[in-house]
C-alpha cells in the first residue's frame, strides 16, 4: 500500500509544468532576506495563473531537484500588466532558497503554476460592512500581505484598517520603503520589534502582545482579518479575535 502512495506521489509530482525563465532582479531587502523578481512575459499561460493575492508557487534552481514554495508577493495585476513575479525570500542555510539568493540577474530557474487558494476578499466585502480590517504578518510572513496591500480591498473606504507588522528588529523588516504608499491606500502601520533598541518608541514584544495592548473597541460583526507568518502568532490572534466574536470566516490566512 504504502509503494502504491509513493508512486502516486511521483506521478502527482510529475505532472508538475515547469517554465524556465531568467532573474530578472535580485538585492538585499532586509538582513537574511532578498527581493527576487522574475519576468515572464513569454509565458502568458503562466502570468494567468496569478489570480489573487496570497498565492504561491514553486521554483527550482539549476541543478537541484528540490523546489522551494514561494509565495507571491507581488499583486496578481503586476503579472497581467508586466508579467512579473516579485517574491521575497529568506535565506536559510541549506535550502533551495539559499541558492536562489545565491544566483545573479540573467540566471534561469524554472516555476510553476501559480496555485493556492490565497486570500478570500470577497469574506470580508462590501467595505461598508466590514470598517475594521486587521491584518498580522510577521517575517517573511509579510511577502503574501504585499500583495494583498497593493491589490486592494478599498482600505480607503473603511474606517479602520491596521497592519501589526513584526520582526526581530529594523534591518530585518523588509518593504520599509513602501511603508508610505501601503499607509496613502487607507492601511495603519504599526511595525512591532521583539529585540528593540533603547532608541526604539514604538511597539514592542510581539505581535499578538501589542495587538491585545492596543486593542481598540470594535464590532466583531464587522470585523475581517487577514494573517500571514510565525504558527503562534496565527494561532493566538485567530484564538483572541474568535474570542472576541469575529467569525473564523472573516480571517483570512493564504493556505
Amino acid at each position: 500500500m504504502r509503494r502504491l502512495a509513493t508512486v502516486a506521489a511521483s506521478v502527482r509530482q510529475d505532472t508538475t509544468v515547469w517554465t524556465q525563465a531568467p532573474l530578472s532582479g535580485i538585492e538585499p531587502a532586509a538582513e537574511s532576506l532578498f527581493h527576487v523578481r522574475i519576468v515572464v512575459l513569454d509565458s502568458p499561460d503562466l502570468a494567468a495563473s496569478h489570480t489573487r493575492a496570497g498565492q504561491y508557487l514553486q521554483l527550482r534552481v539549476p541543478d537541484v531537484e528540490k523546489p522551494s514554495f514561494l509565495a507571491i508577493a507581488s499583486p496578481p495585476s503586476d503579472a497581467a500588466s508586466k508579467g512579473a513575479f516579485d517574491f521575497l525570500v529568506k535565506s536559510v542555510a541549506g535550502s533551495t532558497a539559499e541558492l536562489l539568493c545565491g544566483l545573479k540577474r540573467g540566471d534561469v530557474v524554472e516555476l510553476s503554476q501559480a496555485m493556492g487558494r490565497g486570500f478570500d476578499i470577497d469574506q470580508i466585502e462590501p467595505a461598508e460592512k466590514f470598517p475594521t480590517v486587521l491584518i498580522f504578518a510577521t517575517g517573511s510572513g509579510i511577502s503574501p500581505i504585499r500583495s494583498l496591500i497593493e491589490s486592494g480591498f478599498n482600505a480607503d473606504k473603511r474606517s479602520d484598517v491596521r497592519l501589526y507588522y513584526g520582526a526581530r528588529n529594523l534591518k530585518r523588516m523588509a518593504y520599509q520603503d513602501r511603508f508610505k504608499d501601503w499607509e496613502s491606500s487607507g492601511v495603519k502601520i504599526v511595525p512591532v520589534l521583539s529585540q528593540s533598541d533603547d532608541n526604539w518608541t514604538g511597539e514592542s514584544n510581539y505581535v499578538q502582545a501589542a495587538f491585545s495592548r492596543a486593542k481598540q473597541i470594535y464590532s466583531p460583526t464587522g470585523t475581517g482579518a487577514g494573517l500571514c507568518g510565525q504558527k503562534q502568532m496565527t494561532e493566538e490572534i485567530t484564538s483572541i479575535l474568535v474570542s472576541d466574536g469575529v467569525s473564523s470566516e472573516k480571517i483570512l490566512k493564504n493556505f
